[in-house]
């Protein structure tokens, strides 16, 4: 199990927190309590307080642990944006515009996927096996002449 840094302390609470609560120990020890549980059943006749300690016990752990999986998923998140800007800025035919692009607006990122689904449609398009010979020819003439 690997811990992650941070400097706050819900950070550290949470990356310790994330950690264990992924384990297999903790899956097995909610199946155990799972087990007693429903081994207890019969002693309090399956009653409505029997089936409401569970209930309770799972709601209270679902709402806690959705903020401990955001706050993970969010420094995840930010960490591969960090290490792509750096691809992106280190290769020497990427464009640096696309750097944070995360930060973009929803109509924004739209103009760019439409954009980028045009680029994969065109090359779908050249890769085409009933295409010309000479068709294939004037599209990299074009390209190289950069009409």
């Amino acid at each position: 199990m690997q811990t992650r840094t941070t400097n706050d302390a819900f950070g550290k609470f949470a990356a310790s927190a994330s950690g264990w609560l992924g384990s297999k120990w903790a899956f097995a020890g909610a199946g155990i309590v799972i087990v007693i549980w429903a081994a207890v059943g019969p002693i309090f006749h399956f009653s409505d307080t029997w089936q409401l300690v569970i209930n309770t016990g799972t709601t209270i752990v679902t709402f806690l642990m959705v903020f401990l999986i955001q706050n993970t998923q969010n420094r995840d998140a930010r960490a591969i944006n960090l290490k792509l800007n750096e691809l992106i800025r280190t290769i020497d035919k990427t464009r640096d515009q696309m750097i944070d692009i995360e930060n973009l607006s929803d109509l924004e990122l739209d103009k760019l996927q439409t954009k980028y689904e045009k680029i994969k449609a065109a090359y779908i398009q050249r890769q085409s096996p009933d295409r010309s010979l000479d068709q294939d020819l004037v599209d990299r003439s074009e390209t190289v002449l950069g009409e």
